[in-house]
């Protein structure tokens, strides 16, 4: 082998110096850019001719510049058989390295050179001179193709920056600020970070009540609401079994506590506006009567606070037994004759009100309650999170802005500190006490209390010790899928205040604008009723409703006995459904061994079907004062079209109650009954609130029973 090599190397010593022939040059050249062509030329998945070759020289000259790191790829096909040629022809020696940042306008440095190393010396030569020619027209096209591709380049950044500007402007929206109204007519929700400007103000006074609604279903179905906090199933309602049917012999007294809240039947529309139907819990019958206007005719005299209205009817889902229908209509105050507001605002804001139809609706919520306020009426705010704290010192309302302002910087987050909140929101409203005004906390939640005191027993305890000091307790309830009702009906009926349930933009307005009056200020406060029943007349009778508030017999005359508290304007309806004696339709059956003495001649007392005694109290005074008002056959309709509109109207929502609730007592009376006997008493529907009843009780009709789970 060693001989071999010798001979080897004398053959080479032999030869000459190697030079090269101008037409192998040529042919190698030829042959490197056919290559380069070839691959490029080659279709690739899914991408036109003029775009990858775009792409291709986009990737070379990244990669020669320094922009793209060297890796496998057929982009660079055409690059790599420029390399290899270059490779065969030039010395590893004069490969250039360390090349810089040619953006900079700095051209690759040479290699460094060592002190006992001679920079070695190019030569010029022919080749050299073609490859760099040919060097320079590639960089040509490359430049070409990518001043080709700038202006799409710019297009699709531009797209990108929008699509980024939207998305981050959702997000911000859904974090906090207010709600708009969409061309639709429906509530938008839109949010506004705190640190940019309120926008002008919308004049909500222009706003038809009640034809506004937030379609919830579509806001969970919006993908641009999915950051927002999500619940079902969880709303809490107590469950109270339906007042039974008394036999007069054995009780003929009722008695219970007026209520004027109205949260039931706005949580009502809501679910059938969802498309479910509500379940039965949530279905307080003097609850949905009581949330419409009567024409009762009012007191003439705030001595005298109201008065009652009685009639009696054929009851239409069972012809055989009668509806005794007992109406009260408050004074009502005249402009002047309001009295001042210390009110301050306890929001909740933690994060299950992170949803359109809570915060934000809250907060315009209380922009419109600022327009039914006096300039000198006095305005604080608190909010409760983790942990609660002020966000607005008592501020007069003709100081506005400054009220609006920490409103629209309110975000939610965080736990629900909630009884800390209703602590520091009542010493808040003690620091400006008015003695001869109205001093109320207004909260607005959705109930869900999960830090510090959370027992509905001791926040009881707490409230009732608050209202002997004159400061009364209101609720606006807000939300679906976590609303805990059961929490709010405690806290509102204990604070002597009422609980309203805020679903709509219409309906804040309803409760806060043009029910502000019977909202705010109270005219007569502990309004008890009581009914003795005859029983030369009445067999047996059951109330329709006001479960939660039956009170003892024996409460009737005690002052000490807590009740409810009616506003400026607000009437009051309660209905009873009685068998008359002598009737073979009787629930109850007689006893084999009763003993049925005969009654004494009563006079015209026999022609009485009841006697109703009202109980109240003004407001400042703790000696109650009584009304009383004789039930006879001389206000009795033979029929039920000849009842007047009210009480028809009021019969149609007491069926439509019961019918909800199962319909033990109402027989095959259907919805379409109910609707028949709505449209009939329908009357001037000035707001358009019968008419909307009407509307929902169609929606009953085809509602679900489960609510779907939203798309995640």
């Amino acid at each position: 082998m060693t001989d071999e090599l010798k001979i080897l190397k004398a053959a080479f010593a032999q030869e000459g110096p190697i030079v090269a022939r101008k037409g192998a040059k040529r042919t190698a050249i030829a042959q490197a850019m056919s290559a380069y062509d070839e691959n490029l030329a080659r279709a690739s998945q899914g991408t036109g001719i003029a775009d990858r070759l775009k792409d291709t020289a986009r990737a070379v000259f990244e990669t020669v510049i320094g922009r793209r790191p060297m890796k496998h790829s057929s982009a660079l096909a055409g690059g790599a058989s420029l390399g290899v040629l270059a490779l065969a022809v030039l010395s590893a020696t004069y490969i250039q390295t360390g090349l810089r940042d040619t953006r900079t306008g700095v051209q690759p440095a040479p290699a460094p050179v060592t002190p006992t190393t001679k920079a070695p010396t190019l030569t010029p030569t022919p080749f050299k001179d073609a490859l760099r020619q040919q060097l320079g027209q590639e960089k040509t096209k490359i430049a070409k193709a990518e001043h080709d591709r700038q202006p799409i380049v710019r297009e699709a950044e531009s797209t990108t920056t929008k699509v980024a500007r939207a998305k981050k402007d959702s997000d911000a929206r859904m974090r906090v600020g207010t709600l708009e109204i969409g061309k639709d007519g429906r509530l938008a929700g839109q949010q506004r970070v705190a640190s940019q400007p309120a926008p002008p103000a919308v004049a909500m006074r222009q706003i038809a009540p009640g034809a506004l609604h937030l379609d919830q279903s579509a806001a969970l179905r919006d993908p641009s609401h999915r950051g927002t906090y999500q619940d079902q199933g969880r709303d809490r309602f107590e469950s109270v079994d339906a007042n039974p049917v008394n036999v007069v012999s054995q009780q003929p007294v009722s008695t219970f506590s007026t209520d004027v809240d109205t949260a039931s039947y706005a949580f009502i529309r809501a679910s059938l506006n969802n498309n479910v139907l509500p379940q039965k819990d949530a279905v307080r019958i003097e609850e949905m009567i009581n949330y419409f206007p009567y024409s009762y005719g009012p007191p003439a005299d705030r001595a005298a606070p109201f008065k009652a209205h009685v009639s009696v009817m054929p009851a239409p889902w069972a012809a055989e037994r009668k509806l005794v229908h007992i109406g009260i209509a408050g004074f009502e105050f005249k402009p002047e004759q309001k009295p001042a507001s210390n009110l301050v605002f306890l929001l909740d804001t933690s994060g299950s009100m992170n949803a359109p139809n809570k915060l934000p609706l809250v907060i315009i919520s209380m922009k419109l309650l600022l327009e039914s306020l006096d300039p000198e009426d006095t305005v604080a705010i608190v909010t409760y999170a983790g942990n609660a704290g002020t966000a607005l010192e008592p501020t007069k309302v003709k100081d506005k802005a400054k009220i609006v302002r920490a409103l629209d910087s309110l975000s939610s987050r965080g736990s629900t500190a909630g009884a800390e909140g209703i602590r520091q929101a009542y010493a808040l409203a003690r620091q400006s006490f008015d003695k001869k005004g109205v001093n109320r906390v207004i909260l607005a939640t959705d109930g869900d209390f999960n830090v510090g005191i959370t027992n509905r027993d001791e926040l009881k305890s707490f409230i009732e010790r608050q209202r002997e000091s004159g400061i009364t307790l209101s609720v606006l309830g807000f939300g679906r899928g976590n609303y805990n009702d059961a929490l709010m009906q405690t806290l509102a009926q204990n604070g002597n205040g009422n609980a309203a349930y805020i679903d709509t933009l219409g309906e804040a307005r309803k409760v806060l604008v043009e029910e502000a009056g019977s909202t705010l200020f109270t005219i007569a406060k502990d309004v008890k009723m009581q009914i003795e029943f005859n029983p030369r007349a009445v067999a047996e009778y059951r109330l329709i409703g006001y479960e939660t508030r039956m009170l003892k017999r024996e409460d009737f005359n005690n002052d000490k006995v807590d009740a409810g508290d009616i506003g400026a304007g607000h009437t009051v309806t309660a209905i009873y459904e009685i068998t008359p004696t002598g009737n073979a339709s009787k629930l109850v059956d007689g006893l084999r061994y009763e003993t049925v003495k005969p009654l004494p001649a009563a006079g015209g007392k026999s022609e009485e079907y009841a006697f109703l005694k009202i109980r109240y109290k003004l407001p400042g005074q703790d000696k109650s004062k009584l009304i009383t008002t004789p039930i006879g056959r001389n206000i009795e309709h033979g029929s039920v079209a000849a009842a007047s509109t009210d009480a028809r109207f009021a019969t149609a929502v007491a069926a439509f109650g019961q019918i909800l609730k199962g319909g033990r007592y109402t027989g095959a009376y259907n919805y379409n009954d109910v609707i028949a006997m709505a449209q009939g008493a329908k009357g001037a529907d000035e707001f358009g609130y019968r008419a909307e009843f009407i509307n929902l009780v169609r929606l009953a009709k085809t509602a679900s029973s489960l609510e779907p789970l939203p798309p995640r």
